[in-house]
């Protein structure tokens, strides 16, 4: 029993013992980071000022490789042509006068907290509007120093960035983003700009917009040229595609039913003038007020969009509706007008003609109506012509002639017209509208 109870304190004291030895290394640890920090870093021995050699120490540019990793994208603006972006923006470059040992591999790398010790590239992103660095609950900076000079600078920043974009194809179009980022100072002789091998760009997986989709990113270098020298550019395009699926039920199938309801008063009677012109009122004024609620979520650009062909063509067809039934009720007057003209002759006629009898009462004369038979054989020559006149023409043209004489009034005529014209019109249409926007698309994917 007193064996056991020796046994178990001596392993008491040898965790103690490792433990003390444990602590009395991290803190040696701590005084071996902070003697490499003041010899690399202290006083009169680094001038942040003074940007680092080129390749092998010689006076070449430096050469600074770019990684962006996008967090998020939350708003993209059509009216202001921007877009909001959150990003993780590292930098890796090689500063000689950072060298230290790292004794045997016991020293990894140093983390330093003030960035601002040393020399970091002058990079800016050129088409930027807006900016801020994180700063909760500390700044969002790394910055790591590794043995061989190596740095890394990595800082999570949110920018708000322009985007010029060509609405011709607009609710059907595809818009390209841009992120240029440029040495502000140092022309290529001093500082050049590289995309790090393997993956320069990242995106998170679960980046979802609520009206665009991102299809793909390309990286490419934009070195521009100015009156002050050659600066050393980078550039990563974001291609957006614009989710249609919004549109068709907010816009398009709107559209077409108010075309088609516009069409019911092909349907009414021509006499019910109240509910015609109040049908025809009420669509066009629906569908005006429909185009300037889209119009008011767009940049006024000065050229057509195929938002602007669709609700024009749509207003026209409604507009249309409203003109037909002033054409059917202005022919409905005038057969009206033609018909009581009629009546009024039909009657004259039957007035002279019962007159000529009772003159030749009067006259107790026997007359007897002899029909001349050079007129008879007049009438039946020319009621043969018409027949072989009939005869003559195409079937589908003496189909469509007898179809017609159902409707002797010309004003139902053109409502029947009407029934089979506007539908078939707009059929063309949509089929020529989306043949073209939708082939185009394939052709530029």
């Amino acid at each position: 029993m007193m064996t056991r109870r020796l046994y178990l304190l001596l392993i008491l004291v040898l965790l103690v013992l490792q433990g003390a030895v444990l602590v009395c290394g991290k803190a040696n640890f701590r005084q071996i980071e902070k003697k490499i920090l003041d010899n690399i870093i202290g006083p009169g021995k680094y001038d942040s000022r003074i940007r680092p050699h080129g390749i092998n120490n010689t006076d070449g540019p430096a050469l600074v490789k770019v990684n962006i990793y996008i967090r998020s994208i939350s708003e993209i603006d059509d009216v202001r042509m921007e877009y909001s972006v959150q990003l993780t923006f590292r930098e890796q470059w090689r500063d000689e006068r950072l060298q230290f040992d790292d004794l045997g591999g016991q020293v990894r790398y140093l983390t330093l907290t003030d960035p601002e010790k040393i020399w970091k590239p002058d990079l800016f992103f050129s088409n930027e509007k807006e900016g801020h660095f994180h700063n909760i609950i500390m700044p969002n900076v790394l910055l790591r120093i590794h043995p061989n000079g190596d740095v890394l600078y990595s800082i999570r920043i949110s920018l708000v960035l322009s985007c010029p974009m060509d609405l011709k194809f607009y609710p059907l179009d595809k818009q390209t983003c841009s992120i240029l980022m440029a040495s502000y100072g140092y022309t290529t002789e001093d500082l050049v700009f590289l995309w790090k091998e393997g993956d320069p760009v990242q995106v998170t997986k679960n980046l979802h917009l609520p009206r665009f989709t991102l299809e793909r990113f390309f990286t490419d270098y934009c070195t521009s040229r100015t009156n002050t020298g050659e600066y050393s550019c980078l550039k990563v395009d974001l291609l957006f595609k614009r989710e249609f699926s919004y549109y068709l039920i907010q816009i398009y199938i709107p559209c077409c039913m108010l075309v088609i309801v516009s069409w019911v008063s092909f349907w009414l009677d021509q006499n019910a003038v109240p509910a015609r012109v109040s049908l025809g009122v009420t669509t066009l004024l629906t569908m005006a007020t429909q185009t300037s609620g889209i119009n008011a979520s767009l940049p006024p650009v000065s050229y057509t969009k195929a938002i602007d062909v669709w609700t024009g063509v749509c207003l026209t067809f409604v507009f249309g509706a409203l003109l037909e039934f002033a054409l059917v009720n202005y022919a409905s007057r005038s057969d009206a007008h033609r018909k009581s003209a009629k009546e009024q002759q039909k009657k004259q006629w039957e007035l002279e003609h019962a007159a000529l009898e009772a003159d030749h009462l009067e006259d107790g004369a026997t007359t007897f109506a002899m029909k001349p038979l050079v007129h008879h054989h007049g009438d039946l020559h020319a009621e043969k012509m018409r027949q072989c006149e009939v005869h003559m023409k195409s079937p589908k043209e003496n189909l469509c002639r007898r179809w017609m004489n159902r409707f002797p009034s010309r004003s139902k005529r053109i409502d029947v017209i009407s029934r089979i014209f506007f539908p078939l019109m707009f059929a063309l249409f949509n089929l020529v509208y989306w043949t073209t926007y939708l082939f185009r698309e394939d052709k530029e994917e």
